[in-house]
């Protein structure tokens, strides 16, 4: 029995399909010809999908538009009624974060010998660094930086065990907290006392880092939260539970710093 589905439904059902064929969102996006963002809200259920698109989308994933529409639809199974061997290779492709604490303690602390000489970087600052530091790495990598996992938080996506790391990093003399008035109000810094060990950063990651301090360290604390409000992995969790990475691929500009310069949708 066919039912008539909500764009949302439509845009889950596209993306079980797609990721059970093995299509990346920029293979599927170029077969359309479409933007890969366009693509992204189409997932998301953000953006509507005409019959023509639908049926494009049918040939390209192999359904059928009968199965497509009904109420038991289900993407794990073909229309002959067996399994699709590429869904075992989807789900081993998943990337769950796990937490690099190395990782994380040099991060931080390259972070912090590049801007802790700055009035502006304290703590709310600085998990905002660390965010899209592991973010855009992860969106231009497909893999984690530091693994650490961020929450939904009022101001922003702020890293779990962060307190805990500090505290490490405190008693092991890596780092001292000191309390600084800044705009007439009370701010907590961190200053480094080591350097960061910088065999244990790549090349590549040591760039994407460079490249966020470049431009957020010099943002306030409201104008950095502000703009972390506004990125879609933090716009589509909700509050209080974890951000997933897998989310980076739906930015669109400003946030994306993926190159998709040839994802230019046809008219």
């Amino acid at each position: 029995m066919n039912i008539k589905l909500s764009q949302k439904q439509i845009g889950q059902r596209l993306t079980s399909l797609r990721k059970m064929k093995g299509f990346s969102q920029e293979d599927l996006a170029k077969s359309m010809k479409i933007s890969r963002p366009s693509l992204a809200q189409i997932e998301l259920g953000n953006r509507s999908v005409d019959i023509l698109e639908l049926q494009k989308l049918s040939m390209i994933l192999g359904f059928s538009l009968d199965v497509f529409m009904s109420y038991n639809f289900s993407a794990a199974e073909k229309i002959d009624g067996k399994a699709d061997v590429t869904q075992k290779k989807i789900e081993e492709r998943v990337s769950i974060p796990t937490l690099k604490v190395n990782k994380f303690k040099n991060v931080l602390l390259y972070i912090l010998e590049r801007c802790a000489g700055k009035p502006n970087v304290g703590e709310t600052v600085l998990s905002k660094l660390l965010y899209f530091s592991d973010f855009n790495y992860y969106e231009l990598y497909e893999d984690h930086l530091t693994g650490a996992k961020y929450r939904k938080l009022p101001y922003g996506p702020v890293p779990q065990k962060l307190d805990t790391i500090l505290g490490q990093m405190m008693k092991s003399g890596q780092i001292q907290r000191i309390k600084t008035e800044y705009f007439k109000k009370m701010q907590t810094r961190y200053i480094p006392l080591s350097k960061a060990d910088l065999t244990e950063l790549k090349a590549s990651e040591k760039e994407v880092i460079d490249k966020v301090i470049e431009q957020f360290s010099d943002w306030s604390a409201a104008a950095i939260s502000n703009y972390s409000h506004k990125d879609l992995p933090w716009l589509a969790s909700k509050e209080g539970e974890e951000i997933n990475y897998e989310l980076a691929f739906y930015r669109e500009a400003p946030f994306s710093v993926r190159n998709y310069g040839d994802e230019i949708e046809e008219q």
